[in-house]
């Protein structure tokens, strides 16, 4: 099966079927956090390693970084804000930006292989960025979009995807080194979104042998309780295949989603990540010993 390595200076992370999922952390993007972003314009990036860190300890094994604030140098904040977070942590990183001179800037600091997020399916968009990605030997996400905009087709949706792979070839680009986002509808809006994905997953990975991630938290757009949604969404898109996703692992209900379905797909040698996370501290276990009575106590029937 096809393995996508992504590295830091001194970590590797392995995108794969067969393998663990791969939790990105989404939260170090400034659309939508009006604070964050006023912050970064300013040159302070201490809320950027406050993000970092704690995503990583709640369980992503990588970060996506993105530095889109209007009206701002984005490939001076993309560098630094990349530099902030390799100073703070060893996970490998996402360069998150549809911007060519920011994706320049990033990779130029940037310790290791990191994956570039994203190129789309507009030639004008292919031959600017995947030379860009041959040159670093980075990775990259294809997304399934074209000129014609995002088509509610998945099998158009596939051609694109198709379209890009076999375009990065084309400029030495492995396919092990494209993952594809099969983009994700809010399933509010179209009540198939979930089972397209669902059957795009399974021909991306069956036919162009690629691994595949998506922006998780689209599912779930405009729903109360959200993320169960979300959660939910992602343990059946790994069902189908689905190797990676940009998600926010701070909301317990997905992390624990993804983990459920690592350990019921197989994916978790012999439980051990979810032992580890969920077993209870032992001055938590309840006591098995005798009871005050000097009989030895019962475990629960039930």
């Amino acid at each position: 099966m096809t393995d996508t390595v992504i590295s830091s200076g001194s970590r590797e992370v392995v995108i794969g079927a067969g393998r663990p999922f791969v939790m990105i952390g989404e939260r170090i993007n400034p659309t939508g956090r009006k604070l964050l972003a006023e912050e970064m314009k300013e040159g302070n990036f201490s809320r950027v390693a406050a993000d970092a860190l704690a995503q990583v300890a709640a369980g992503a094994h990588m970060l996506d970084i993105n530095a889109g604030i209007p009206l701002a140098d984005e490939p001076a904040l993309l560098a630094e804000a990349i530099k902030t977070v390799q100073s703070v942590t060893t996970v490998p990183l996402s360069i998150d930006s549809s911007i060519i001179e920011a994706l320049e800037a990033g990779l130029a600091v940037y310790q290791g292989k990191p994956l570039i997020n994203s190129v789309t399916g507009e030639t004008d968009v292919l031959n600017r960025i995947l030379p860009l990605v041959a040159r670093s030997g980075a990775a990259v996400v294809a997304i399934s979009n074209d000129e014609t905009g995002i088509s509610e087709d998945p099998d158009v949706r596939f051609e694109v995807a198709k379209k890009i792979v076999l375009a990065a070839n084309d400029f030495g680009i492995p396919t092990a080194d494209v993952v594809v986002d099969p983009l994700v509808m809010p399933i509010g809006a179209m009540s198939s979104a979930g089972r397209q994905v669902q059957a795009l997953v399974r021909r991306l990975s069956d036919e162009l042998k690629v691994n595949t991630t998506c922006g998780a938290s689209n599912v779930s757009f405009g729903l109360p309780n959200r993320h169960i949604v979300t959660g939910t969404f992602l343990a059946i898109a790994m069902g189908a295949g689905l190797t990676s996703a940009i998600m926010n692992p701070l909301h317990p209900e997905a992390r624990s989603a993804v983990m459920a379905a690592d350990v019921l797909l197989g994916n978790d040698a012999n439980c051990a990540s979810w032992i580890k996370q969920y077993r209870p501290a032992q001055s938590d276990l309840p006591n098995r010993g005798r009871s005050r009575t000097g009989r030895r106590s019962r475990p629960d029937s039930q």
